[in-house]
Formats: C-alpha cells, structure tokens, sequence
C-alpha cells in the first residue's frame, strides 16, 4: 500500500499491549495482553511513534526516552495518548516498558509483523541482520483518527519522529 499522507484517516488495526499495573513493578509479573483497536482513539488525540525494536540501540537510548522526558509537554498541548509500536511481541514490548518506567504515561503496543506498519506502508527489512521485517522508524499526530503529522525518518537515526519534532507539529 501507498504510505499514509496527512489528512487520510487511520486505517483500521489492532494491536496488542499489556497494561500497566502496579503488579508489573515485580519482574516475575508478567501481566495479560489485551487488544486495542485503532477505532478506540477516535475523538482522541494521539502521538503514536514505530520504532524498528524494542531495547535496540537508538530505540532504547535516542527515540523513546524524549517522549517520556516531555510527557507533561505533550499532555499540555492536549495529547490524550502517546503510543510507541514495534513488531517486538506484547511480552517483550512491556518488559520494555518496565526497564524505560513508562508505567501508564505511554502505552507499548505490539504490531505482530509490522501488519499494521505494512498496511500504511512503513515496514523496514532487517532480514539481514536476523532481525526479520520491522515496523519503520516513523511518527503519526492523529486527530480524530485523521492523519496531522506523519514523520518517516529518511535515514537511519531520530529527526523527523522524535519528541521534539513532534511537539513542533502539535
């Protein structure tokens, strides 16, 4: 499919993420993935940033860390949910969550084969590196489920998807 432009609406997917609870602070915990819908975010305004892999390099140090250091910045300008996506499993994208302390500021999604990346066209082949196909490194602002922003990053590393490039669109 054609990447998503700015002003299409949010195609239709699910994800899979295991909420927050105060349980999961015990590293035996390890919490049920439930679904959420693409569809529960309208009437919403949501960041919602693809990463290649969870606790890879700039994944873990570069692009989702500013999101949670300008959390309050986002919630300001009227954010009602930022989300981060990978084609890691739901497991792994909450042990993620965990070790970076989002708790409930920033829900860890999983895109189980970059379905949903693919379906706006946004897929990354790390077949290479043993890595399989992944979520591109990418950034969506969604108004009422209608594309605002959509960053791709045209090279390796975090410019147009990171934290302050998005709050500049906001």
């Amino acid at each position: 499919m054609a990447s998503l432009k700015v002003g299409d609406t949010v195609p239709e997917g699910t994800f899979k993420y295991v909420p927050y609870t105060p349980e999961l602070e015990n590293g035996l915990a390890c919490g049920v993935p439930i679904a959420l819908k693409t569809s529960e975010w309208k009437g919403k305004k949501v960041v919602l940033f693809a990463v290649p892999g969870a606790f890879t390099p700039t994944c873990h140090v570069n692009h989702l860390p500013p999101y949670l250091e300008k959390y309050e910045e986002f919630k300001a300008k009227g954010v009602d949910v930022i989300a981060v996506v990978a084609a890691n499993d739901p497991f792994v994208m909450s042990g993620w969550a965990r070790v970076e302390g989002l708790k409930d500021k920033i829900i860890a999604l999983n895109d189980t084969d970059a379905q949903w990346s693919k379906s706006i066209g946004q897929t990354l082949d790390l077949s290479g590196l043993g890595l399989g196909t992944r979520t591109g490194r990418y950034a969506l602002i969604l108004d009422d489920l209608v594309v605002k922003y959509f960053g791709v990053e045209p090279a390796p590393g975090v410019t147009v998807s990171g934290a302050e490039a998005v709050l500049a669109h906001l």
